[in-house]
């Protein structure tokens, strides 16, 4: 054994040696020596834990189907005086990124200091007072503070979550499973969808009441699940405890082996590169966001820009007021207007997981620029077809506007929704993670305030036009990506940090690395003697 544990120390220098001398990722050349095994029990279980923190995300595609849809139900818009546009309709649809905003100060101090789990669990508790308050509200204002609450805690959960999974993945399916991280947003679209259209037929507020209460089941799962889960392995080495960081490492990345690559790289890289003094230990410390040139690249450039360019693509009006954006076509029957809801949901989800599959096939980079620029000539297409239909009443240009709804759904869901919650929590080094992604979330949300309170007045104002905007947008977003984002694929979190340093990060992260196999040869050297 102690003979076994020598070879894999000599192995684990060979690598870091071979790294060095032909700039390769240790991460590649280890993927070569220790393959993983997929269906191995640990990472069954590392799949289900991931899986389960996934639904942060379901919380928030839950939302954003229900409220499309609710504000056109007639029992909704009695009992609160509501319309599928207007300034009132803009009041109910951004008191949840209101509730978002104001968490901001709030989610660093509770997933550094208490750890990533504990700060699930006050996401959690705060979503399922937000969803009671609203199931049990007949008046407006009541109503709103129940969204208050929904908004607060989904942006406490939505940092949490992914930082605990992007942090607990192995760091060979980072990438994949983190991506599809964001994908179960269209679980709860979905399901939110289904109920709608099921609670269509009752009378009365039960219509409404129905999907409103089912807003409960995601959170009640999560929440216990948070406290038995084992904590992220990152907060557990800066906390101190290098042991229990070590457990589970060994658990879930090294399939129970202490010897591992996989277990001796991430701790010799969380000895290197994480501070255990740093400003996540300071919850009033946010130098760590501003404090280099990498830092503000890291946060602004890369972290922010992602989940707020995606705010201004034209998907969150789509979701958010589809009943609004169909009646441009010509659509105002409410179970058409359902039905539509469940087919988007449906291929928007099925195209996210194919999104997240060629992640780390494609790149981030190539995946995210591929899809604003079809995006862009998408809402061409529905400015030209919604253009038509309003000017010369053509039925036809109307129905191809449906498509072109569809379509950048679709788009959408294969190049954004991954990478909403991946690409920040790739870009962010540990001690910014926390605050980074609450910084996100705000940016993210704020950019979401100024797009649902303005939607519905813009559409009742100027009707078609105001998807001339979202063409704008989608080419300037490619443009920026072009020249400003960086590659995160086939890197350590840890290993990034060399990137952002660089004089070019975005030159620097696109550098080939044609030596893999002599990286490799060299290890195997070692491992031969």
């Amino acid at each position: 054994m102690v003979t076994n544990l020598e070879n894999q120390d000599q192995r684990a220098v060979a690598v870091d040696a071979a790294m060095h001398q032909t700039a390769v990722p240790a991460l590649q050349v280890i993927q070569h020596l220790e393959p993983v095994s997929n269906t191995s029990k640990r990472m069954i279980q590392l799949y289900f834990i991931c899986g389960i923190m996934s639904m942060g995300s379901t919380m928030l595609g839950f939302d954003g189907s229900l409220m499309g849809s609710m504000l056109a139900m007639k029992s909704f818009q009695d009992q609160f005086g509501a319309e599928i546009v207007g300034v009132k309709t803009g009041y109910i649809s951004s008191m949840y990124q209101i509730g978002s905003v104001c968490a901001l100060p709030f989610i660093g101090p509770v997933t550094d200091t208490w750890g990533r789990r504990f700060g699930v669990g006050t996401g959690c508790v705060s979503l399922i007072v937000g969803a009671i308050i609203q199931g049990t509200s007949r008046a407006l204002p009541q109503y709103l503070a129940g969204r208050f609450f929904l908004g607060f805690g989904s942006c406490i959960a939505n940092a949490a979550c992914p930082s605990y999974v992007v942090e607990m993945a192995h760091p060979v399916y980072r990438g994949v499973i983190t991506g599809l991280y964001n994908c179960c947003y269209y679980l709860g679209s979905t399901l939110a969808a289904a109920t709608l259209r099921g609670s269509a037929g009752y009378a009365g507020n039960t219509s409404w009441l129905l999907p409103t209460w089912m807003q409960l089941v995601f959170p009640i799962i999560v929440l216990p699940a948070a406290f038995f889960f084992p904590e992220s392995p990152r907060w557990l080495f800066v906390h101190g405890n290098r042991e229990g960081c070590q457990t589970v490492l060994t658990k879930y990345h090294g399939n129970d082996n202490p010897a591992s690559l996989y277990v001796q790289l991430e701790l010799r890289e969380f000895e290197e590169e994480l501070e255990l003094d740093g400003a996540d230990r300071r919850w009033w410390d946010y130098r760590a966001l501003f404090n280099s040139r990498a830092a503000v690249y890291r946060v602004i450039l890369c972290a922010v820009a992602v989940p707020a360019f995606s705010q201004w693509s034209g998907q969150a009006s789509v979701t958010y007021f589809l009943p609004a954006m169909l009646a441009s076509t010509g659509i105002h029957d409410y179970t058409t207007v359902l039905n539509i809801n469940i087919g988007i949901a449906l291929t928007s989800g099925a195209a996210a997981c194919c999104g997240a599959s060629l992640l780390d096939r494609f790149g981030r980079r190539k995946m995210l620029i591929t899809c604003c620029a079809v995006m862009g000539l998408l809402w061409a297409g529905m400015l030209g077809g919604t253009g038509a239909y309003y000017s010369l009443q053509n039925g036809d240009a109307a129905k191809a506007s449906i498509v072109f709804i569809f379509l950048i759904g679709i788009v959408f869901s294969a190049g954004y929704t991954p990478l909403q919650a991946l690409y920040p929590a790739e870009c962010l080094s540990y001690e910014q993670r926390a605050k980074g992604m609450a910084f996100q979330n705000m940016a993210s949300s704020a950019a979401a305030l100024v797009n649902q309170f303005a939607f519905p007045i813009a559409m009742k104002d100027i009707t078609w036009k105001t998807y001339s905007i979202y063409l704008a947008t989608c080419w300037a977003e490619a443009i920026y990506y072009y020249f400003i984002m960086v590659e995160t694929k086939d890197k350590t979190l840890e290993e990034l940090t060399d990137i952002f340093e660089s004089p070019n990060p975005r030159l620097a992260s696109l550098v080939s690395n044609p030596q893999v196999d002599e990286a490799v040869a060299q290890v195997q050297v070692v491992k031969t003697v």
